[in-house]
């Protein structure tokens, strides 16, 4: 009998903690999965006109953000998710803007903001030479053998992800000496349709940085303007450190479960000062250590710089719309800074089209948009980096994590760069090769592979 109550005692304490723990997981994850699927839901209806059940099958299928439910309110242009009923999170869209997440601002407060963007210019861009507007050459340079770049994307098209699961690749584009050679998009998406860029928004904030720097007002070798920062030891952080993400601030990029991560993308309003008040973790400048942080601290910078009057247009005014890039639409957080590290959307062409500007050293059509030592500095990787990986917010063909006599696309050369998102989401820079190759779906799929198979189609 007294061992019966004493495992009785013991099971009653073990379920306890089980209920403990699941209320602490809860109250931490199900924000996260509820602001996640309302957030992507949102972009999905009201900025890319999809059909809801297919978001929910292809983006929102995984578990467990399959756990949350997401309701559609076409009337104020909002998804409302929640998590059996808990944890509600509205995200809403505005036109111009897509759609942000309703976090520690009012959602009055954030429908208020005034966002004064540039227009794109009104013209039939189909009969305009590609890359300044979308009419293609008739012929294909001698050089690619067309056979087998058909057969490269088809394969890419087709391919599933490491599982074995459908990977939903929506566009592949092939880019040779500036000229498009090859293009591709699943059914329900063409050339105009935009699409989430993920972390390629890293790539697309360092360049408006650049854009600052060429002009003057920012030194990638001063400490970082932060105000938070001043008289304590973050203040030593330069630009050029937030860029190569060796920072040094406590920051843990980790989706698997709730982290700085996911509290700053899904639970914070000004995600840039979020960060800004976090801890240092080590040394700036020692340390390689990939973070969201760092790129959302790189998009307030630029607003503090330019100021809240022009913030708005400015990346469009002074980048975008400069190299062509049309389609571009920058998500900002509930303050109203963009969020330079997850939320761009953009066509496949467009995305190409920046690619293009990395690949022309930062001119376009005859202008230096980017300092001239830009791009060489971006694939540059910081003396904290030992695999050699990394640039200013672009990746490098470095080192083999397992072998670091090879390369990590050991396919590929080694002065490829590209930008990179969550899913494979890339845009590949081969200079040696005269490539810029864009992919854009939901899943990762084999890049080297694919890599392979497209230089293999340049004679």
């Amino acid at each position: 009998m007294r061992l019966l109550k004493i495992m009785l005692r013991v099971v009653s304490v073990l379920l306890l903690l089980l209920l403990v723990f699941g209320i602490w997981y809860a109250w931490r994850a199900f924000p996260i999965i509820s602001g996640f699927g309302a957030k992507n839901m949102a972009s999905g209806v009201f900025l890319q006109n999809r059909d809801p059940a297919a978001i929910l099958k292809e983006e929102l299928g995984f578990f467990p953000v399959s756990a949350g439910t997401y309701t559609i309110n076409k009337e104020d242009s909002s998804v409302t998710g929640s998590v059996f009923g808990f944890a509600k999170r509205k995200a809403i869209y505005r036109s111009g803007t897509g759609c942000t997440l309703v976090n520690d601002f009012t959602e009055t407060a954030i429908r208020q903001q005034h966002f004064y963007l540039s227009p794109a210019p009104v013209q039939n861009r189909d009969t305009i030479s590609w890359p300044y507007g979308d009419q293609l050459a008739d012929s294909t340079p001698a050089a690619i053998d067309q056979s087998l770049l058909r057969q490269a994307i088809n394969n890419a098209m087709q391919a599933t992800n490491k599982k074995g699961k459908p990977a939903y690749t929506r566009a592949f584009l092939v880019v040779y000496d500036g000229k498009i050679v090859g293009e591709q998009y699943a059914p329900g998406f063409n050339k105009n349709s935009v699409m989430l860029g993920w972390s390629m928004s890293k790539s697309l904030t360092a360049a408006v940085i650049g854009v600052l720097v060429k002009e003057g007002k920012l030194d990638p070798n001063a400490p970082a303007p932060v105000p938070e920062w001043k008289h304590t030891a973050k203040e030593k952080i330069t630009l050029r450190q937030l860029l190569q993400q060796t920072s040094g601030l406590a920051f843990t990029e980790d989706y698997s479960s709730p982290s700085e991560a996911t509290d700053m993308l899904f639970k914070r309003g000004d995600m840039g000062a979020f960060t800004a008040t976090l801890p240092l973790k080590f040394q700036p400048g020692t340390i390689f250590n990939y973070s969201s942080g760092n790129a959302n601290i790189l998009s307030r910078i630029i607003r503090h710089t330019v100021g809240d009057a022009d913030y708005a247009a400015f990346p469009y005014q002074a980048l975008f719309h400069k190299i062509n890039m049309y389609s571009v639409v920058l998500e900002p957080d509930a303050s109203g800074t963009y969020i330079g590290s997850s939320y761009s959307y953009a066509t496949a062409r467009d995305f190409a089209r920046f690619g293009l500007l990395y690949y022309y050293n930062g001119t376009w059509n005859g202008e230096q948009i980017l300092p001239a030592n830009w791009v060489k500095e971006t694939v540059q990787p910081a003396a904290a980096n030992q695999q050699q990986r990394y640039g200013y917010q672009f990746w490098l063909n470095g080192l083999d994590e397992k072998d670091p006599g090879k390369r990590w696309f050991p396919d590929a050369p080694a002065d490829m760069f590209f930008a990179d998102g969550f899913g494979g989401q890339n845009i590949f820079i081969i200079p040696s090769k005269k490539l810029v190759i864009v992919r854009l779906g939901v899943h990762t799929i084999d890049e080297n592979k694919y890599l392979r198979e497209v230089i293999r189609a340049v004679k």
